[in-house]
Formats: C-alpha cells, sequence, structure tokens
C-alpha cells in the first residue's frame, strides 16, 4: 500500500483509536431531499466538528459544504437511479480527476450482491478501486442490500468478502447476529457499519456499541444522527462509544444533553 493511500486512510481511521466516525449524507443521490437533508448544509455543518469524515455526492459538496473545512470527504462516485426504480442499475457518474479536483480522501460506490446488476456493480467497484490505486486514493465499498435479500451474517459475509476480493480498502456493511464472521470474513480491511433506517436512539447507540465490540472499526451513520431530535447530542453520544468505549448508557445520558 503506498504512502498516499496510507496517509489518506489514516484521516479517515483514527490512528489512535482504530476507530472511525463517519457521518453519511449521501442520500440524495437516490431519494432526493430526503428528510433531514433539505437544507443539507444547516443539517451537517453543525455536526462536522464531531465526525472524522464525511460520505457525500460531489454536487451537495459544492452546494452545501464551505471548501474550508478540514475534514476528510469520502466521495460517493456512483449513482444512476432513484428510489422509483431498480437501485442496483448503477453506474460511475463522478471521474477519478473530478474526485481529485474535491481533494476526496476516499471515493465510495455501492455492490448489489444478488441484485439485479450485480455484476455491473461489481465492474464499478473494480473501476474505481484501478482508478483508485493509480492515484492513491482508498475505495470504500458498500454492501447494498435489496428490498428481497436477507441481512445475515452468511449473506454479509459473502458480500463484504468480494468486495475485499475487488480490491475495496474499507466496507460498510449492515450490523448483524453473529456480525465478528462478518468481520472475520474482510480480514485485514477495515469494516463499518451502515446505520440504515431510523430506529429509536439507544437502539442505535446499542447497534454501535455492539458492532464495535464484535470487531467494526467504526459506523458510517446517517439517518440515525441526522434524523434524531437531537442531531448534535446523537453524534456525540455515537462518537463516544467509537473512540471512547462509553457505554449505551453513558452514550444515551450524552444524547439527552441539549
Amino acid at each position: 500500500m503506498n504512502w498516499g493511500l496510507q496517509n489518506r486512510l489514516s484521516r479517515i481511521i483514527n490512528p489512535k483509536t482504530g476507530h472511525c466516525v463517519m457521518l453519511a449524507v449521501d442520500h440524495g443521490y437516490f431519494q432526493g431531499p430526503t428528510t433531514g437533508l433539505r437544507n443539507l448544509g444547516k443539517t451537517v455543518i453543525p455536526l462536522l466538528p464531531h465526525a472524522d469524515a464525511l460520505m457525500i455526492t460531489r454536487g451537495a459538496l459544492r452546494n452545501w459544504i464551505p471548501p474550508k473545512i478540514e475534514k476528510p470527504i469520502v466521495l460517493r462516485v456512483s449513482g444512476g437511479q432513484s428510489i422509483l426504480k431498480e437501485l442496483s442499475n448503477e453506474i460511475i457518474t463522478t471521474s477519478i480527476q473530478d474526485a481529485i479536483r474535491i481533494n476526496a480522501s476516499a471515493i465510495t460506490c455501492s455492490v448489489f450482491i444478488g441484485g439485479e446488476y450485480e455484476k455491473q456493480s461489481i465492474e464499478n467497484l473494480s473501476k474505481i478501486v484501478n482508478d483508485g490505486e493509480d492515484y492513491g486514493i482508498p475505495v470504500l465499498a458498500v454492501t447494498a442490500v435489496g428490498k428481497e435479500m436477507v441481512r445475515d451474517s452468511k449473506y454479509l459475509s459473502l458480500a463484504s468478502r468480494i468486495c475485499v476480493e475487488i480490491g475495496a480498502h474499507i466496507v460498510k456493511t449492515y450490523y448483524c447476529e453473529n456480525f465478528s464472521e462478518v468481520v472475520e470474513a474482510c480480514g485485514n480491511v477495515p469494516v463499518v457499519i451502515a446505520g440504515g433506517k431510523k430506529i429509536e436512539e439507544k437502539a442505535a447507540l446499542q447497534m454501535a456499541h455492539d458492532a464495535v465490540k464484535d470487531g467494526a472499526a467504526g459506523v458510517d451513520m446517517g439517518r440515525n444522527i441526522f434524523q434524531s431530535d437531537n442531531p448534535v447530542g446523537m453524534i456525540k453520544a455515537v462518537r463516544a462509544i467509537v473512540h471512547e468505549n462509553k457505554t449505551v448508557d453513558e452514550a444515551f445520558g450524552i444524547y439527552k444533553k441539549k
């Protein structure tokens, strides 16, 4: 692994803790102005001091995020279908040159294992891995889950391992029972969990706690932070679990502080 690629990874995953809290706000590329992100800047800017990295599209970045921020950018470079269509039919939407112009610390796309366009999504991942290797930019692979997919350790291990085999440097997947098997399937590649749909705050904190306990490098959480009734408190609480080994009850107390 070359120096530049390692350096960019160290911006995202804190070398002191080996963990990270990514804030995912790339939902608009297929969901449009989803709840909490209609005015993306108003929602995200207060959360940035507490995030290790921001996962976002180039259009949202240029429209709502000031260039003076120092947080590393994990740039979503895939898209192509909305929630009204078959989501697995994605293409690469953003060139590696534009990712470099943006100064992205990593690039990311979704892989739909078992989806209608599985092969195409794997080709997308292989392309951005090759591009990233050329320029020292790491790749985060998202194991996207179709409506009919079972989110168990067998399926998520399959999907995550394929991403590792194609060359991903970080894997984002869902938490599940026997999650340590998913982590083991990825070898030395760090695994972060997706927050998924909005759930009750304490349940989301429990999920983050259990994932880290089972070997996750951290979280890439979106809706369970920015759709919370106290988004700043929630991201502080998640950070306390991921970086400070706080208990769920301790973190929930942090969340409740307005």
